[in-house]
C-alpha cells in the first residue's frame, strides 16, 4: 500500500504555493508535511571550447542571505520553465540572463531539486556556443528585479573552485561535474 495524501490547506500564494498536506502511511501513521510548489524549471551551463570558458551569472538570493549573510553566488543561468518543452525554457533563460543564442543543448538529468520540500523538477543541460552568439544584452528581465552579473570564467579556473568547495550553489555544481566528465579533453591535466 502506498501512502495517501487525504487533503492539502493552501498557506501562501504567491510566487510559490505553500501546502500543508495530511498524509496517511502505509502503517496507518498520520502526518502533516508542507510542500512548496511552483513548478518545473530548467538550467543551462553554456561553455565556449573554443576559449575554453564557461558563462555562468550571480546575483541577489534572499534566502541565501538569510541563512548565512551571503549576497551573491556564481550560477548557471536557471529559472522557472513557462514553456511546454524545457530545451526552449533554456535557450529562454540563457538568453535573458546571458545574452547568448544557443543551439544544440546536450541534456544531463531531469532531478528533484529538494524533494524533502519542494515539487521542482529540474532539467539540467550543457550547451556549447561561440563567441558569435551573443547577440542581447543579459542581465535579466527589469520587471522581475533580476540585477543579473554575466560572468565568463575560463574551465581551468571553473575546475579549481569545484574542487575548493567553491561552487556553492548544487545545479551549477552538477552541471561543471558533468562537464569535466563528459568533455574532459577541455580541462587542463591537474
Amino acid at each position: 500500500m502506498a501512502p495517501i495524501i487525504r487533503g492539502t490547506r493552501i498557506v501562501h500564494d504567491g510566487w510559490s504555493r505553500f501546502l500543508v498536506a495530511d498524509v496517511t502511511m502505509p502503517d496507518g501513521t498520520r502526518l502533516k508535511r508542507e510542500i512548496e510548489d511552483h513548478g518545473r524549471a530548467v538550467a543551462v551551463l553554456p561553455y565556449d571550447p573554443d576559449r575554453r570558458l564557461a558563462i555562468l551569472i550571480s546575483q541577489f538570493r534572499a534566502p541565501a542571505f538569510y541563512a548565512d549573510g551571503t549576497t551573491e553566488m556564481l550560477e548557471a543561468p536557471a529559472g522557472l520553465l513557462d514553456e511546454s518543452e524545457p530545451e526552449e525554457g533554456a535557450r529562454r533563460e540563457a538568453y535573458e540572463e546571458t545574452g547568448l543564442k544557443l543551439g544544440a543543448l546536450e541534456s544531463v538529468a531531469r532531478a528533484w531539486s529538494m524533494p524533502g520540500i519542494s515539487t521542482e523538477q529540474m532539467d539540467l543541460y550543457l550547451a556549447p556556443f561561440a563567441e558569435a552568439d551573443r547577440s542581447g544584452p543579459g542581465g535579466g528581465l527589469a520587471d522581475e528585479h533580476e540585477a543579473i552579473t554575466v560572468h565568463e570564467v575560463p574551465l581551468a579556473r571553473l575546475a579549481a573552485m569545484s574542487d575548493r568547495g567553491e561552487i556553492t550553489d548544487m545545479k551549477t555544481l552538477l552541471l561543471v561535474l558533468a562537464l569535466r566528465l563528459r568533455r574532459p579533453g577541455l580541462f587542463p591535466e591537474a
